[in-house]
């Protein structure tokens, strides 16, 4: 049987602000904590409900700013969910800082997680998905089973460079980095990377497990596309990767939230996706689950990576 895994970038709003280039002071306290205080729970009902096991990607910032995060993280733990690192800052040119400040950053979230959880983390996704010879050695240096950054998605690469470029014309350029185009030319299946080149195949202790693409075009199947797409768009998505051995489903806490959760406006006007009710985002969400639940032995990324490393 096929296996399957759904994680959860838990990036707050402020994130979005910086990628979006608006003042994060748009944001109340409320607003601040949305993502672990509403999404995490939402998240887990679903979870819940269909029986399946799920993986979230913290900022180890978060948490240490956020009580309630921190227990929503011990919470998840001990219901069965895996809390991987998301970094610490979720600084999105990590790729640029020189390799002791970037391990410095996986030290600092590493002992934040497991605060919180009671263990370490054992895989890790880079803030943007963007990925570089000193971050995959700082994720070697950490110990971790597995990776999952790389992100092959030619649309998605493209759109990210046009939204970028119009920002700067408005003078309010985007706090997020453009990766390499070397991206586009990984693997869409999981692999051992080349240290030197991650995004080529090698033989890194690390094993990465990319996001699912759709092959050929690379079409991103994701969360903001899974809930705002014509459903008929996305079961084409899903049958074009029904050979994949391993669907990697990811997603981000925004995609259960709606404007009226008390997002800014300003913020609802540049990420479109909050102008879809979370109502019809988990319903959405609920039959892409249940796809996978049908079709695949849905697994956390940890046990995922322990069972392909054998043949990866």
């Amino acid at each position: 049987m096929r296996l399957a895994s759904i994680s959860v970038d838990l990036d707050s709003l402020p994130h979005y602000c910086r990628i979006h280039g608006l003042p994060e002071s748009l944001l109340d306290a409320r607003a601040r904590t949305l993502v672990h205080a509403v999404a995490v729970p939402r998240f887990r009902e679903l979870f819940d409900a269909l029986g399946i096991p799920g993986t979230f990607f913290a900022i180890g910032e978060d948490l240490e700013e956020d009580a309630g995060a921190r227990e929503g993280m011990r919470a998840a733990h001990q219901a069965g969910i895996e809390v991987a690192s998301h970094s610490h800052a979720h600084d999105y040119a990590l790729t640029r800082r020189g390799a002791g400040p970037i391990l410095e950053d996986l030290r600092r979230a590493d002992a934040v997680i497991l605060a919180a959880t009671g263990q370490r983390p054992e895989g890790f996704r880079a803030p943007g998905y963007t990925l570089n010879a000193d971050l995959y050695a700082a994720t070697v240096a950490m110990g971790y089973r597995y990776g999952s950054s790389a992100f092959p998605a030619t649309p998605y690469y493209a759109a990210k460079a046009s939204v970028m470029g119009a920002l700067a014309l408005l003078g309010r350029p985007s706090r997020s980095v453009l990766d390499t185009p070397r991206v586009l030319l990984a693997p869409r299946v999981p692999y051992r990377p080349d240290p030197v080149s991650p995004y080529r195949r090698g033989d890194g202790a690390v094993m990465e497990l990319p996001m699912a693409v759709t092959p050929g075009v690379g079409f991103p199947f994701i969360g903001t596309f899974a809930t705002t797409l014509p459903l008929p768009v996305l079961r084409a998505a899903w049958r074009a990767c029904r050979r994949d051995t391993f669907f990697n489903f990811e997603l981000h806490g925004v995609d259960v939230l709606d404007a009226s959760d008390g997002i800014p406006p300003e913020l609802v006007r540049q990420q479109r996706d909050l102008r879809v009710s979370a109502a019809r985002k988990l319903e959405r969400l609920r039959e892409v689950f249940g796809w996978l639940k049908a079709e695949c032995d849905v697994v956390t990324l940890r046990d995922a990576a322990g069972r392909l490393s054998a043949s990866v």
